[in-house]
């Protein structure tokens, strides 16, 4: 298939892509790939360490659970270069749909496969888990960046931070339909009963989104960024190559400036939810445990906040509607002054939020619930502009490849162990959580540095911008 052939002349009625089809294809777009990001990562914690390693003490199946999640952030890289490539020489629509169907077909066979417990299926369940982890992963690695150039390749002038914003949104609402999910069948289901088949419904429900998905993104047409490249014929015959060659301090840089976002947004979403459900008295702790049959060692228990899993998944939800309120909010302010210097500012925020982690998540319900909206708070104000600001830093003929390979190289550093990491210090810290939050502000100081180092990318001529 030739490059040029991808961008077929467009009919009159056709020639550009509608606002509402671009809102709605890069919003429903980034929403179904972020509602199966995050059934697994909710399921991660619920259900599969007992289900996939039933064989393990406690903590090890939830570390082993939080370790095939991570297979996905390894896999995102890989994904961002697949996918870049044929972004940028192919075509930008064509790449979407792909990313789409691998993300959509991985998490409907992850809600058929039977657990560890099966007969003959105690090595290949787990194994499979990681196959589908894997492709989820390299998916998403191009799903994002795709989704980020629909929305600003076709932004009007001095509206690509607001415009940037649309795709942003699939976050926070992936997230509420995921986990309004869980908390109803939280509420109908027994805890038998979700074990057994609750667990599969997001998984297995995606493939209706994804169809949804589908009939949208094959209306659009390319991008005028994209058919101008073609059209001074500067395709880069190898991305990835003329990336790095000409490009890699601004790969450098995008990849430091999403840092605190991401490792904010796992912590407070995945580290919390264990946390903030683990039991905080070692009575229940011992009896869970003789319950399933499992040595206890006192001396080795970590309390948590102990709160129910379903007020916590609600207090989750709650927390995440700020997080779409102020990532709408914050389009408008980067457009106003900067993204630069906007996200100086709400990095300096995270910076002190980390340093105050341990006063919200230890007190209790009340003083979490408030760590839980500040912290979504941020991550949407900081979450919104990196939509418009990644891609800014490339020109139009590397864009997908550049801004894919930034934002996934630092979910491989931020958000892959951000979990992990989060566990280990609060066992270090043996319930405390003072560790975790001095972990968040030293991501927000990389992030700082990496925002100081960058030229503000506001006025960046996008159409024109494109290299030799």
């Amino acid at each position: 298939m030739s490059t040029t052939s991808a961008v077929t002349e467009p009919s009159a009625a056709q020639s550009a892509n509608t606002k509402g089809r671009v809102i709605f294809s890069s919003l429903i777009g980034t929403t179904i790939e972020f509602f199966d990001f995050y059934a697994y990562a909710t399921a991660s914690v619920l259900v599969f360490p007992k289900l996939f390693f039933p064989n393990a003490t406690d903590i090890n199946a939830i570390l082993s659970s939080f370790a095939i999640f991570g297979v996905a952030f390894v896999a995102r890289p890989v994904g961002s270069i697949v996918f870049g490539h044929f972004g940028d020489r192919l075509g930008r629509k064509g790449t979407l749909v792909a990313s789409l169907v691998t993300m959509g077909l991985a998490t409907f066979l992850i809600g058929l496969l039977p657990p560890a417990t099966t007969p003959g299926w105690v090595v290949l369940a787990p194994l499979l888990l990681v196959v589908f982890r894997f492709l989820q992963g390299l998916a998403l690695g191009g799903e994002w960046s795709g989704a980020a150039l629909l929305a600003t390749e076709n932004a009007p002038a001095n509206k690509r931070a607001v415009w940037g914003t649309f795709p942003q949104l699939g976050a926070p609402i992936g997230f509420i339909i995921a986990n309004v999910m869980y908390v109803v069948m939280n509420s109908f289901l027994t805890t038998k009963q979700f074990e057994d088949f609750g667990w599969r419904i997001p998984f297995l429900f995606s493939i209706i989104m994804v169809a949804i998905g589908l009939y949208v993104r094959l209306k659009l047409v390319e991008s005028t960024s994209f058919k101008k490249v073609v059209e001074e014929e500067k395709v880069a015959k190898v991305p990835l190559a003329a990336t790095f060659r000409h490009h890699w301090r601004a790969v450098i840089a995008g990849t430091f400036i999403m840092l605190a976002t991401y490792v904010l947004f796992y912590l407070t979403t995945s580290f919390t939810l264990t946390y903030g459900t683990a039991t905080n008295k070692v009575e229940v702790a011992r009896a869970a445990a003789q319950k399933a049959g499992k040595p206890f060692d006192a001396s080795t228990f970590v309390p948590g906040l102990g709160i129910d899993r379903g007020l916590f998944l609600w207090m989750l939800i709650i927390g995440v509607v700020f997080f779409g309120i102020f990532t709408v909010v914050s389009g408008p302010l980067a457009e106003k002054y900067g993204r630069r210097r906007f996200l100086l500012w709400v990095t300096g925020l995270i910076f002190v939020f980390g340093l105050a982690w341990g006063l919200m998540f230890g007190p209790g319900t009340g003083a979490a619930m408030v760590g839980l909206i500040l912290g979504f708070t941020l991550m949407g104000a900081t979450f919104g502009p990196m939509a418009a600001i990644l891609p800014e830093l490339f020109p139009a003929n590397v864009r997908y490849t550049g801004s894919a390979i930034a934002y996934n190289l630092s979910s491989v550093l931020g958000a892959a162990p951000a979990s992990f990491v989060a566990i280990a210090l609060w066992q270090f810290g043996k319930g405390s959580t003072v560790w975790v939050g001095v972990y968040l502000a030293v991501a927000a100081v990389l992030t700082f540095i990496a925002l100081l180092l960058t030229k503000e990318t506001r006025d960046a001529k996008f159409e024109e911008n494109i290299s030799a």
